[in-house]
């Protein structure tokens, strides 16, 4: 490549380069709307993918040495180079023939894909046909690379399998079918070509579910559901930018874990005087403030976020423009139990969007859900994932789209929470108790996802169970025993640790990281003689673009 080309051009290009041969990729970023494709999941799209990156690496190798000498350019050629590199590790290991989960697996796709493109007119629904005409032979380039992962044996575990198995069902099949709902907003004109591409769609689902089943499930049968040490580390990399040390991190979650306990006790004294947690969460579960009906609790979420974007603007961000627009949604049946954030595209036109399953449930008990709103929404993940779009010109598209690392975003949305607390937001004890349990959560997820994987033991000093050895069984004892999530999310949380090894640990380990980073950048301003303005320092913060953990607290310490 040309001598003149910058990091960020060669990022960028990049990114240009996966847009048009992932169109999931294209359909989270807005780009090349036309595109009536769906993704290449077979193993030759997994290479073509991996090629990109080659070439991106070779083409940062190949610039001249004062390429680096713009610090903007530099910090965009180091997140690129680690981003890359992380990736390919985890290809060339052959993860991706393995890769079936229940949250985040290239199955999951072939559906997201939908709820990213437009629909608002008869040419939004002619593509959305199209799209629909291309699932089936997605969905069969999917089945030949875990076949090939079969050959290879590179198997997923057997709870991801029977659990994918379940998701697939809602798809299409039953009355409460993602399918349904979806097409149900599709015009007349179009809605026999609808059904007609759907037809093939559909068969392919089954034919998927019905290799999982028949070749899948059983040699997975004998397979470990947990990762062990070396997939974990090269998973954890990719997660949180960092080469972590496993033991420390483990040991400084328990330290959190005891701290968190105390703290929940306290607060549950004051949503039942005498009551243990448990029962102050049964208690708000049952007796506490609920919302019936399913567009109801839609709207409620909404103005839990249109209140917040009001009460901090000014104050501790500015919140303006296009970024001030964030959408309540309810997520598609067959979903993992957990709520979760779409970023806006590139020029805004589909905004950012909350999503929250129903499970089925009609009856929405709000305790938790504030903390929950305030992580997805604002000032969680839409206020950094959205400041970042509108920043896009001046970084590049790359850092604040495909570069994003997990960490840094959970870590962001997880210190959002504490910092709502901080500013007390959550006077109400109820709902302070659900911050609190959900800060508890993401400390489980450090423990017992490195508990897990790497088979540590219980420490001496533990309440529950000391000097066991982790497995799936011990950890959804201790989920049951110190977390007020219900069941079926418990449930569902275990085998997303377990199908996605790494990922949620960057919760706690990057909240901790932006909380070190804003507290090293307030000590030096003091030892400057000046004031600490944390607004400025957030909006600063927002507009730096992804830095994995390895680089985040100097990045925020020089801010």
């Amino acid at each position: 490549m040309a001598d003149s080309l910058t990091p960020r051009r060669i990022a960028d290009d990049y990114v240009d380069a996966m847009a048009r041969q992932n169109p999931a990729v294209a359909a989270s970023l807005g780009l090349y709307p036309e595109d009536r494709r769906q993704p290449d999941l077979s193993p030759a799209g997994f290479d073509a993918e991996a090629e990109l990156a080659r070439q991106a690496l070779a083409a940062l190798d190949a610039l001249p040495a004062d390429a680096l000498d713009d610090q903007a350019e530099a910090a965009c050629a180091r997140l690129l180079r680690e981003r890359l590199t992380a990736e390919l590790v985890v290809h060339d290991a052959g993860d991706h023939f393995r890769s079936l989960n229940n949250i985040a697996s290239p199955i999951h796709l072939v559906r997201a894909i939908f709820t990213m493109t437009p629909s608002d007119t008869a040419a939004d629904w002619e593509l959305l046909v199209g799209r629909m005409a291309n699932t089936a032979e997605s969905v069969r380039g999917y089945q030949r690379t875990l076949a090939e992962g079969l050959r290879r044996g590179l198997v997923s575990g057997p709870r991801q399998v029977s659990t994918v198995i379940e998701q697939l069902a809602a798809w299409f099949e039953d009355e409460d079918s993602w399918y349904r709902g979806f097409a149900a907003d599709c015009p007349e004109a179009q809605r026999a070509d609808l059904d007609a591409a759907a037809e093939p769609a559909a068969a392919a689902i089954a034919d998927f579910r019905t290799f999982l089943r028949d070749a899948y499930a059983p040699v997975a049968a004998d397979r470990p559901d947990t990762a062990g040490r070396e997939l974990y580390l090269r998973s954890a990399r990719l997660h949180t930018g960092a080469d972590l040390d496993l033991d420390e991190a483990y040991a400084w979650a328990w330290t959190e874990f005891h701290r968190l306990e105390a703290e929940i006790r306290a607060e549950a004294e004051k949503v039942k005087p005498g009551a243990t947690p448990q029962e102050a969460i049964e208690y708000l579960e049952t007796s506490g403030h609920a919302v019936e009906g399913v567009e109801e609790i839609r709207t409620w979420l909404q103005a839990i976020m249109d209140e917040a974007i009001e009460a901090l603007d000014g104050t501790h961000f500015d919140i303006r423009g296009k970024i001030r627009r964030v959408e309540s949604r309810i997520a598609p049946a067959g979903s993992a139990a957990a709520p979760y954030y779409t970023e806006p595209s590139l020029d805004f036109s589909r905004p950012g969007r909350t999503w929250l399953p129903t499970l089925g449930r009609d009856t929405f008990p709000t305790w938790q859900l504030v903390s929950t709103w305030y992580h997805e929404g604002v000032p969680g993940h839409h206020l950094q994932l959205a400041s970042w779009v509108a920043a896009a010109d001046q970084l590049s598209t790359y850092q604040v789209t495909l570069g994003g690392v997990s960490a840094n975003l959970e870590g962001w949305a997880l210190y959002a929470e504490r910092l709502m607390d901080e500013l007390g937001f959550f006077g109400d004890p109820g709902r302070r108790l659900g911050f609190l349990d959900e800060q508890m959560l993401r400390t489980i997820r450090v423990i017992i996802d490195i508990g897990m994987h790497l088979g540590f033991t219980i420490p001496a000093d533990s309440p529950f169970r000391p000097g066991e050895t982790w497995n799936a069984e011990l950890a959804t004892e201790f989920f049951a025993a110190y977390s007020g999530s219900p069941a079926e999310m418990r449930e569902s949380e275990i085998t997303r640790y377990l199908g996605w090894p790494g990922q949620a640990i960057g919760y706690k380990l990057g909240e901790r990281a932006w909380r070190a980073g804003r507290e090293a950048a307030k000590a030096a301003a003091q030892a400057r003689g000046e004031e600490f303005d944390l607004k400025a320092w957030h909006m600063k913060a927002l507009s730096q673009g992804s830095f994995g953990l390895d680089d985040l607290i100097a990045e925020l310490t020089a801010l």
